[in-house]
């Protein structure tokens, strides 16, 4: 694969597609996305953000960026705990999932230390050494350019600013392997087909999954790219994994 080209899916689409054809499937998916994702987790992806929350060591007054950050259930857990001397940024890239997010938050009452970006996430639109903490969940798989992405997460991190980075894996029992690959890709689909008529989007959400880099490799690219005391914990057998790496 030359460097014009990128993976959408197990599909392979020139550079300049893949943006748009991500924001289909998103377009696509907003008005479902929170139960897209009890689908694709069995209600579990609730437990996981509830870790990765706990694991970020947020504290009031932080200032907290949630990239690709969906209907804002992190994002309003966090506005919760920064309390009025700090405040949460909730960024996407796609204007329905961002509109399915304010709207949300909104209902909730959590606006006043909120703000709303529709930001790229390998061109993120705010000065060096900003935040405190960065999360982005089950959205890396999403970029196109990851390299990029986390450069962009560094740079606006400040010194000694945490990323934790939420997403699907690789479970590394075989019996759990195969059975994730059952479900990802024999039920998964029927079940988008069943309850949001949209068996193509949960085929591609089940494709990205498996071309996203592994546990080992994802380390490797934040190191990389310049983060230190990187690490990860598997969670679900690997199904899901949380990476975290600190600004030096």
């Amino acid at each position: 694969m030359d460097q014009k080209t990128t993976h959408f899916g197990y599909k392979t689409v020139n550079v300049e597609e893949k943006a748009g054809k991500v924001a289909d499937v998103f377009h696509s998916v907003a008005s479902n996305y929170d139960l897209m994702n009890d689908l694709m987790s069995a209600g579990v992806h609730r437990l996981w953000k509830r870790m990765t929350i706990e694991m970020s060591g947020v504290r009031s007054g932080n200032k907290v960026l949630d990239i690709a950050g969906g209907t804002g259930d992190l994002a309003a857990k966090f506005s919760r705990i920064v309390g009025k001397d700090g405040y949460v940024v909730l960024a996407d890239i796609n204007e329905s999932m961002l509109k399915v997010g304010r709207d949300r938050l909104m209902d909730l009452g959590v606006v006043d230390n909120v703000k709303f970006s529709q930001s790229d996430a390998q061109h993120l639109p705010f000065p060096d050494n900003t935040f405190d903490i960065i999360t982005i969940a089950f959205g890396l798989r999403n970029v196109t350019d990851k390299e990029l992405a986390l450069k962009s997460m560094l740079r606006v991190l400040k010194p000694g600013g945490r990323l934790l980075v939420l997403e699907f894996s690789k479970p590394g029992n075989p019996v759990l392997s195969k059975i994730y690959d059952t479900y990802s890709f024999s039920i998964l689909p029927k079940l988008g087909k069943l309850f949001a008529d949209d068996a193509e989007s949960y085929q591609y959400l089940a494709e990205s999954i498996r071309m996203h880099p592994d546990q080992q490799t994802l380390m490797g690219m934040m190191n990389d790219v310049g983060f230190a005391n990187t690490d990860f914990h598997n969670m679900t057998g690997g199904v899901v994994a949380l990476h975290r790496g600190v600004k030096p």
